[in-house]
């Protein structure tokens, strides 16, 4: 990351340095006919049949930060890069910025538990203060998040250390405490009515697209927002899958190295799940999760996603040296603090750039390792595609590892796979 950031040489000799012979390794099956690469910056359209505003996407976004959690100059930074490179920034559960404004780049706005930004004086959601922003040009995207992969089922953490006077006007919050999001939605309390949310708030956005953000945890309660969709006619535009190895700025240990499903099984799951209930063609998948290569990429985008998103590369691309310092407010270079001498190390112009030569050269490298796959576009890429060592002496494909379930076999009349039957029965439109 840090080469390709910095614009240095982006090829290596002798030869790969990984133990090709190790249990996990991971690689991906060229053709004897590989194609040229000829589309550098390939777009992924956002939006249904309910959105007046589409988006087209690139297929790697800088995922959900805060300000708050990052300084106001990493905010620019990162923003100012989106707008140079054509990518799209989430805004983190924090609320729009005046940081995330300045140099207009594509704004994807995470709507947390906390309503940040978008709150009334009791912390419930407010309607004209969400449509007021959200009708901004800048915001592309309207992104709900229901949970986040370093720890499901708490709500986000800002620390007390961190919270400034603009911080807290920007929150609509209290000076003088942790800043910590409830663990569930106030504006719902079922999949139903997530659904109904959705719908609302793309009619206030005017029509742009709105999807969710969740790791997977009990299987049968994705399903329900899937038998949700079916009963409603009510679909997000995306849905994000994040992953349990996810980071964060702050997050309780245990919640971090035991709650929630990885990435990769997550992602085929969801993706099944959409196939198997005949909704796939009508949602987009975004998938997160410590993405930082072109391959790791690759390897998402067979298993199902339409785009990725990553914020961990993005960081480093600014300059992070995995101080682990982020909860302190000592972050060394000046990214994940809110001290205005930590804050003045971070060059914005000089970042803002690396952070646009870091997604141009993952990008092209995407499209390079897809020509050697013998395919022109990105949404055929299939789990094939991708070999895994799970011995010294057996190889297996995703498709074998991560097999795909038969289009509508979730439906009335479908044949259900035994795996299936019991979480699909269980899951329910009405409740958790």
């Amino acid at each position: 990351v840090y080469q390709r950031a910095k614009g240095v040489r982006d090829t290596r000799p002798f030869g790969t340095v990984f133990e090709v012979y190790r249990d996990g390794y991971e690689w991906v099956n060229h053709s004897l006919a590989p194609k040229m690469s000829h589309l550098k910056s390939p777009r992924v359209r956002f939006g249904g049949p309910d959105c007046k505003k589409p988006y087209d996407a690139s297929p790697f976004n800088i995922s959900a930060m805060s300000f708050g959690a990052l300084s106001k100059n990493a905010i620019m930074a990162l923003n100012k890069g989106a707008k140079a490179g054509g990518f799209a920034h989430n805004t983190g559960e924090g609320g729009i910025s005046p940081y995330h404004l300045k140099y207009g780049g594509d704004l994807i706005w995470q709507i947390g538990t906390g309503y940040f930004g978008c709150r009334d004086e009791k912390g419930s959601f407010d309607d004209d203060l969400f449509a007021r922003k959200a009708k901004k040009d800048v915001v592309k995207m309207i992104e709900i998040k229901l949970s986040q992969g370093a720890k499901p089922g708490h709500g986000g953490i800002l620390p007390a250390v961190k919270l400034t006077r603009e911080i807290a006007e920007i929150r609509h919050v209290p000076m003088g405490h942790d800043v910590i999001s409830p663990p569930a939605h106030t504006a719902f309390s079922t999949p139903e009515g997530l659904l109904e949310f959705v719908a609302r708030l793309r009619k206030l956005s005017g029509g742009k697209p709105v999807g969710f953000k969740l790791c997977i945890g009990d299987r049968k309660e994705f399903l329900g927002i899937c038998k949700a969709m079916l009963k409603t006619g009510i679909t997000p535009d995306f849905i994000t899958v994040d992953g349990s190895e996810g980071g964060t700025g702050a997050a309780p240990v245990e919640m971090t190295n035991s709650v929630g499903t990885p990435l990769r099984d997550a992602l085929i799951f969801v993706h099944n799940a959409l196939i198997g209930a005949g909704l796939r063609s009508k949602v987009r998948i975004i998938a997160s999760g410590k993405a930082m290569s072109a391959f790791h990429l690759l390897r998402l985008l067979a298993l199902g996603a339409d785009t990725v998103n990553a914020a961990r590369a993005m960081m480093f691309a600014l300059g992070c040296l995995q101080s682990r310092a982020c909860n302190t407010d000592a972050c060394p270079t000046g990214i994940a603090t809110q001290d205005p001498v930590r804050n003045r190390a971070l060059d914005i112009e000089l970042k803002s750039a690396r952070v646009a030569r870091y997604h141009k050269a993952t990008v092209e490298n995407l499209m390079e390792l897809l020509a050697a796959t013998g395919i022109d576009r990105l949404e055929d890429l299939h789990p094939r595609h991708i070999n895994r060592r799970v011995s010294g002496t057996e190889i297996k494909s995703y498709a074998e590892l991560y097999p795909l379930i038969t289009e509508k076999c979730l439906l009335a009349g479908g044949d259900i796979p035994d795996s299936w039957r019991n979480d699909w029965a269980a899951a329910s439109a009405t409740s958790w």
